[in-house]
């Protein structure tokens, strides 16, 4: 069984609520931390095998599997999940950019607002990024209204031309 199978085993293994939270709770913790780590010492690349890299970020290595999962879009080239192994050379870049949307999508509030990513963007730019992020998940209409002005360039209401 390849480790990414092993960890999506573990992220759906049954447990009570609260075992369940418990193991949650710890993983993000773990999560939060890497990515501090990667913040703060501008490490922008993941180089060396998978377990001396989860040994580095102090996880074991299925768990190490389950973040590689979760940074693997925010990759200038993503991985292949399921060959991964402890001996994998990793030789992965982080996209800073793709990393915040990502994070702004997953509605990772205490993973887009660390103090770190001033090293990389001022509050200014992320407020930019996130209302650029915020308006491309807009719902737009492409729906002509009554009275809107007509699309066939009369200059007549829609309702008072074509609309009729």
């Amino acid at each position: 069984m390849s480790l990414y199978s092993q960890w999506l085993d573990k992220a759906k293994e049954s447990r009570s609520d609260r075992e369940d939270q418990t193991f949650w709770l710890s993983y993000l913790d773990s999560e939060k931390n890497n990515y501090i780590k990667i913040l703060s010492e501008n490490k922008k690349d993941i180089k060396g095998t998978l377990k001396e890299n989860a040994e580095a970020f102090n996880m074991d290595t299925i768990t190490f599997v389950g973040f590689l999962d979760g940074i693997n879009t925010s990759l200038d080239k993503e991985l292949d999940m399921e060959s991964l192994e402890e001996s994998t050379e990793l030789d992965c870049e982080i996209s800073f950019d793709k990393l915040y949307v990502n994070m702004l999508d997953a509605k990772a509030e205490w993973l887009y607002t660390l103090p770190e990513w001033d090293n990389y963007f001022s509050p200014e730019e992320r407020a930019k990024m996130k209302r650029d992020f915020d308006r491309s998940k807009m719902a737009v209409s492409e729906k002509i209204g009554r009275n809107d002005p007509c699309p066939c360039g009369s200059g007549k209401k829609y309702k008072k031309c074509c609309g009729t």
